[in-house]
């Protein structure tokens, strides 16, 4: 007996709306119509939408099925790209889950940067917002040194920068300038490449970076904070030089 096209989608397992995209893209033929206008599709179509169903689970893409549906064999390039395809989504999907899993166990904010889930919790939202920015140029070793340093933060000293108003006064600033100087110079001998940031840079992107870096300092960070950055990696860098 003929069916209509809702028929043949329940019998199909699919929907209405995907019989009538696969008649718009040519993969399912258009049936004889009754006398009162209604189409009737037969075993014929059946047997085709579930050809057509099948290749679309394994992936197929739409424009590769009428070619395949056309031969008694399947090309194995094309299920050859199909399956790099799908082991590059896995690969995709098994990160993702880790990522959330970390997250979850380390109670962290959803945007935290990839791989810094356990030390999110030590990151203020500038931190963050620099981190996602490392994310884009640095490598996995760069940002492991990064993860490591946030790591061996001084949290007491990290909040109070943190909270530091704008118009802190000269000795508020001078004294986290004095806490922090030491911690810099200590990271400055223990990863080198600090002292030339650019060097862990990729190649014609040194130039870019740097100004989109110092751009985001300016705007993510308050002139009070700036300053003691500013200065506390000066004093750092003398302290490393006469330890030389």
């Amino acid at each position: 007996m003929p069916w209509s096209t809702n028929e043949l989608a329940e019998l199909a397992g699919t929907t209405l709306n995907t019989v009538r995209h696969y008649h718009r893209v040519g993969l399912l033929d258009e049936p004889d119509r009754r006398y009162n206008g209604y189409k009737q599709y037969d075993i014929s179509h059946l047997v085709r939408l579930l050809r057509i169903r099948r290749l679309v689970a394994l992936g197929i893409p739409l424009g590769e099925i009428p070619g395949i549906l056309s031969s008694d064999q399947l090309p194995a390039e094309v299920l050859e790209t199909v399956d790099d395809t799908l082991r590059t989504k896995i690969e995709h999907l098994t990160q993702a889950r880790e990522e959330i899993a970390s997250i979850l166990r380390n109670q962290a904010p959803a945007d935290a940067p990839a791989g810094f889930a356990p030390v999110a919790s030590r990151l203020s939202d500038a931190d963050r917002s620099m981190v996602h920015l490392y994310s884009q140029v640095y490598d996995e070793a760069t940002l492991t040194d990064i993860r490591d340093m946030t790591e061996a933060d001084d949290l007491d000293l990290a909040a109070e920068i943190d909270n530091l108003p704008a118009d802190a006064d000269e000795e508020t600033r001078q004294r986290l300038i004095d806490g922090l100087a030491p911690v810099l110079a200590q990271n400055l001998a223990a990863y080198p490449w600090l002292r030339d940031p650019g060097s862990r840079l990729p190649q014609g992107r040194e130039s870019g970076s740097a100004e989109v870096f110092v751009e985001a300092l300016v705007e993510l960070y308050n002139p009070a904070q700036l300053d003691v950055f500013v200065r506390a990696s000066a004093l750092a860098q003398e302290r490393v030089l006469t330890l030389q």
